[in-house]
């Protein structure tokens, strides 16, 4: 039986809409001109807004000179996609639907709606909670966090994966960490046919890097104490014949 933890908070939505904003290295934008993909181009105002820096030959540019009051209604995509190499890699997409203004030689983006979908489904995310929220202090430095652990310390993967349930290591091919954030580490788990995520909350939040190492060392420790999961066990078995 694996560690059962108390403290399980996670980022609501609009911290992890905030933390999808932050990192999402493109941004796809459908509007009156069509639809049009841009690569590093955004960047977050204080206030929510998302400010676009994009060609001054671009038909979106065009788009918001032409339209009536300069606003046109657009729809911003963004996709949240895991650093590590696993199935099903895009974590979560955010959509916001809103108009475009031109400000001070950039495009403005005030959204009138924000709606994030992740595996657990979708959900309208408040616009005022959204302008509030900030993205998790973990989220910038997640994919090189991430990739370090997959590639440098896989034996301490494998030794979190005592410290989940046998039942949701069934059939499992290989587990990978998926996410992290200041709450908690979140592990993929493939299976031979299809996969599932598991969380791993940390006892309290780690809010830097310093924090974090603390809360991974007491992940370990306990997954230290803990059995090996027989699933698991099984599946080296099969694997070894």
């Amino acid at each position: 039986m694996g560690v059962r933890h108390t403290w399980a908070a996670a980022p609501s939505a609009a911290e992890r809409a905030r933390s999808v904003l932050a990192t999402a290295w493109s941004c796809a934008v459908t509007a009156e001109g069509g639809r049009e993909e841009f690569v590093g181009a955004h960047t977050v105002a204080e206030d929510g807004r998302v400010l676009l820096h994009v060609p001054e030959d671009s038909t979106l540019v065009g788009a918001v000179i032409c339209a009536p009051r300069g606003e046109p209604s657009a729809v911003l995509e963004f996709a949240d996609v895991a650093p590590v190499p696993v199935r099903n890699r895009i974590r979560a997409r955010l959509w916001l639907a809103g108009w475009f203004a031109l400000d001070e030689g950039h495009l403005a983006f005030q959204p009138s709606r924000a709606v994030l979908r992740e595996a657990s489904g979708s959900v309208v995310v408040d616009l005022d909670d959204l302008a509030a929220a900030r993205p998790d202090p973990l989220a910038t430095a997640e994919a090189k966090l991430l990739t370090h652990l997959a590639d440098a310390h896989p034996d301490a993967v494998e030794r979190l994966t005592r410290l989940v349930e046998p039942d949701s290591l069934h059939g499992a091919v290989r587990v990978r960490p998926l996410a992290v954030d200041r709450h908690g580490l979140t592990l993929r788990i493939e299976r031979a046919r299809g996969n599932g995520d598991v969380r791993l909350p940390f006892h309290a939040p780690a809010d830097d890097l310093g924090r974090l190492t603390e809360r991974m060392h007491v992940l370990l420790a306990q997954a230290s104490a803990a059995a090996c999961p027989r699933a698991l066990q099984r599946h080296r078995a099969d694997g070894d014949r």
